[in-house]
């Protein structure tokens, strides 16, 4: 009875399936419901919007990949201003910035490292300089752990304990190592304010960005600080132009901004940190590119060119700079090489705009520079053939052997002049200097100043002199 019962059951059992969850019918409801967005909040409907448009992006990638075969792709085409993929990216951005900064050090945190250094290094009996070895800087790194939190860890590596001079002890001073984490804190924070001013992202800053940042800059810079409000945009379109004097040889119009936090250029304009300009020469300011005193210089030198107040320069009006010590054909040169017909517009052709100016006065202040050479040399290349001759440096040189016997100076062989060119630059080719010889030899901003100012040659024909007078002080 038992086994028959029991073998009735077993027989119906198969036939008791269960169906799947797809065919049932409150399932499909479910699906379909949720599927269409309805009775959703605005937040899940945005988010169920926003995994739509990635999937279709992600599927028209595969796809455009798909045709392209092996070929890597070498353009994007960047977000429309407005639009829901320019939006998610400037918010990335933000808050990538935003992370960045708060793993950071503050001047607080800063100073604590500086005390932390001080409190737990030894005094090295010979010289009297903090140093620490490798126990005492795995210990500070707690310390510091502790007081200021994990961010400064990362500064604790072995790798940068290795990166500094050791004794014989195998100790390092605290002194560099405390300068390079504030030069590390300083480079990131710089880095971070300039990426934010990087509207497109594209890892370049055009020049108005160039100059909202130093604008920006020019509150915590003492000796800026008391700068009049007047002149504040005329200074930040001067300061931005050595940048770009710089960092953008090709003159594209923007500056990299790796390029920039490498330069000397930033270096330069941060020593205005100092508290006060009596800490500093007035040599010192005058030779600081970015110094207050320097951009009103630059400013009033252009405006004492400009003789007939028309905003621009002509070949007569810029003959006067220097006090008139640069030759004629030099002059030509630049408006050949750098000023283009119609460059200022308003009628007022071949003459050199305050932009050029800049670029102008930016390479015969720096001619020891490869940017500074490399815009002398278009000038003094007079056939444009990439390399100067013998007959380039005698014509070169007869205006400034001109200009010298009108001084009432000795007189001069010009033959012996060249050769004596031709001996510092040593060129490759001994027929020809490049500008790869000119700034191969070191010398290339002497030779530049040679044939194209006759103060400058009268300073190399008179080093001996000059530099005995400059020992002679210091003696004293």
């Amino acid at each position: 009875m038992y086994s028959g019962s029991s073998d009735g059951e077993t027989h119906d059992a198969p036939h008791r399936k269960i169906p799947p969850a797809s065919s049932m019918l409150w399932v499909r409801n479910l699906r379909r419901f949720i599927g269409s967005g309805a009775g959703l909040g605005s937040e899940a409907l945005m988010e169920l919007e926003t995994k739509r448009i990635l999937l279709d992006i992600f599927k028209e990638k595969q796809k455009k990949s798909a045709e392209a075969g092996t070929i890597p792709s070498f353009y994007k085409q960047k977000p429309e201003d407005g639009s829901i993929s320019h939006r998610v990216q400037r918010l990335a951005k933000y808050r990538f910035l935003r992370k960045q900064s708060d793993l950071l050090l503050n001047a607080d945190d800063l100073d604590a490292m500086w005390v932390c250094l001080r409190e737990n290094c030894v005094i090295d009996d010979a010289t009297g300089a903090e140093k620490m070895n490798y126990e005492d800087f795995c210990h500070i790194a707690s310390v510091c752990t502790e007081q200021i939190g994990p961010k400064c860890r990362r500064f604790f590596s072995p790798s940068n304990f290795m990166k500094f001079e050791k004794d014989e002890l195998g100790r390092i001073a605290i002194l560099p190592f405390y300068l390079y984490v504030m030069r590390t804190v300083s480079l990131t924070q710089a880095r971070i304010d300039m990426s934010e001013l990087d509207e497109d992202s594209d890892g370049f800053l055009q020049p108005h960005e160039m100059e909202a940042y130093i604008r920006g800059l020019i509150p915590n810079l003492a000796q800026l600080r008391d700068m009049p409000a007047a002149f504040v945009q005329m200074y930040c379109r001067i300061a931005a132009h050595k940048f770009f004097f710089f960092c953008d040889p090709h003159r594209r119009g923007k500056a990299c901004i790796k390029k920039v936090l490498l330069s000397n250029c930033l270096q330069e304009l941060m020593e205005l940190h100092q508290e006060s300009e009596e800490e500093v020469t007035d040599t010192e300011q005058a030779e600081n590119w970015f110094s207050l005193t320097s951009a009103q210089r630059i400013c009033d030198m252009f405006l004492a060119l400009d003789k007939d107040t028309n905003g621009t320069l002509s070949k007569q009006e810029l003959r006067e700079y220097a006090d008139g010590t640069l030759t004629d054909i030099f002059i030509e040169r630049v408006y050949d090489e750098h000023i283009r017909h119609g460059k200022s517009g308003g009628g007022n052709a071949r003459e050199m705009d305050f932009e050029s100016f800049l670029d102008f006065v930016l390479a015969l202040e720096n001619k020891d520079t490869p940017e500074g050479l490399t815009y002398l040399f278009r000038c003094l290349d007079l056939q444009g053939r990439g390399y100067l001759t013998t007959a380039d440096i005698h014509s070169l040189f007869r205006d400034v052997h001109h200009k010298w016997i009108e001084g009432g100076n000795y007189e001069l062989c010009i033959e012996d002049v060249r050769d004596e060119i031709w001996d510092m630059v040593k060129p490759v080719d001994p027929l020809k200097i490049t500008l790869a010889d000119l700034l191969a030899c070191k010398q290339g901003g002497t030779v530049a100043s040679m044939l194209i100012d006759v103060r400058g040659f009268w300073a190399h024909d008179n080093r001996e002199n000059l530099l005995q007078e400059e020992e002679e002080p210091e003696e004293e």
